[in-house]
């Protein structure tokens, strides 16, 4: 059943080992960008009806004291998690990107910035010497000094996916190129993650295996589980997860999402295994999501976690602006936060805003 209140969340006990596939700019060894990665994300830039409560205070704040930031941080679990910080970015051209990247960098300036629990994954110690974003290109170039090149093995993808996913959150930008030192790098430098490409959020974030999946036929689909902070605060952690090859994508995303996380320890479930995906649907920038789940209710309250987690999904998978909700052919569907799905709601421009 799809359960309404009182949700169990886990206590973070461990860390799964997710192996790093790092040859190639798509998610494997050998495979062209072309044969698995997704389609780019589309952010919705208009207010969505989802997220106007806080938004509200948000912006009264932004305008008083700077702008929310989105960085990549590494949560208590080793996983990536978009976080929204407030800053003080002033009116300089990349100054938002610059302060950003200098957010991810482990006990730097901003670490007291950064909620409990999260740190960057930038090495000690690194610098940014430049940040140029080319509006016709949709590409950000940003400039490391020295110690940008001194981290461990098993963090250089997560290192990749933090810049390359933080940089493409500021509007206008697909795509991330890496310097050091003034050169271009054509490979990163402790495991050769190769760079002679401009990156994309086609990467992937926080990659893992499906059972049983077998690399040369799979395809990526993103997915956004629940996490609790060490404040006991909710958030959410996308996971790119390898998947048998499916012409339906978000249909594939949200069985995913109901089949659950495979490190159960750090995530949580956001859906149940009661849920049946009866059909997804798109047309023009709005996607229509039909859940099917036998004892749900007419004007029964639907948790919060699960219908943000459809958005969010659905809008990484699809390039989608909107998102409309029915439940057993009910369109008023409403969340545990009062918040109203009957009309198409937009992806948030900002989640994760934890208390630092």
């Amino acid at each position: 059943m799809i359960r309404t209140g009182g949700w169990k969340r886990r206590t973070a006990l461990g860390v799964l080992a997710i192996p790093l596939l790092t040859a190639g700019c798509g998610l494997l060894p050998g495979q062209s960008a072309e044969q698995i990665d997704p389609p780019m994300v589309q952010y919705d830039t208009g207010a969505a009806e989802a997220a106007q409560a806080g938004a509200a205070l948000a912006e009264s704040a932004v305008k008083e004291k700077g702008k929310q930031l989105t960085v990549y941080l590494k949560d208590s679990g080793d996983y990536l998690a978009p976080v929204t910080i407030m800053a003080d970015t002033g009116e300089e051209a990349g100054a938002a990107g610059r302060i950003a990247l200098e957010m991810m960098v482990e006990d730097g300036p901003h670490a007291g910035e950064l909620p409990v629990g999260f740190r960057g994954i930038l090495p000690k110690g690194t610098s940014i010497n430049s940040l140029h974003i080319d509006a016709g290109q949709k590409l950000a170039t940003v400039d490391f000094t020295k110690p940008f090149t001194d981290y461990s093995l098993q963090d250089e993808r997560k290192i990749v996916e933090a810049i390359t996913w933080t940089l493409t959150g500021i509007s206008g930008v697909e795509q991330v190129q890496i310097l050091h030192e003034g050169e271009k790098l054509m490979e990163m430098p402790v495991d050769g993650y190769p760079l002679s490409k401009p990156l994309t959020r086609q990467i992937g974030i926080n990659l893992e295996v499906g059972p049983g999946v077998e690399h040369s036929q799979s395809m990526p689909v993103t997915l956004y589980f629940s996490a609790l902070s060490e404040d006991n605060e909710q958030y959410y952690v996308p996971v790119t997860r390898l998947v048998d090859r499916s012409g339906e994508p978000a249909k594939e995303a949200l069985q995913q999402l109901i089949a659950g996380p495979l490190d159960s320890r750090e995530l949580n479930y956001v859906m149940t295994s009661d849920v049946q995906v009866k059909a997804i649907s798109q047309k023009g920038d709005t996607v229509m999501v039909e859940l099917n789940e036998e004892t749900y209710e007419e004007g029964q309250q639907l948790p919060a976690e699960m219908l943000q987690a459809v958005v969010l999904s659905v809008t990484e998978n699809t390039g989608a602006a909107k998102v409309l909700i029915r439940v057993n052919g009910l369109s008023d569907v409403v969340d545990t936060n009062n918040r109203s799905y009957a009309e198409p709601v937009g992806r948030p421009d900002f989640v994760n805003a934890l208390k630092a």
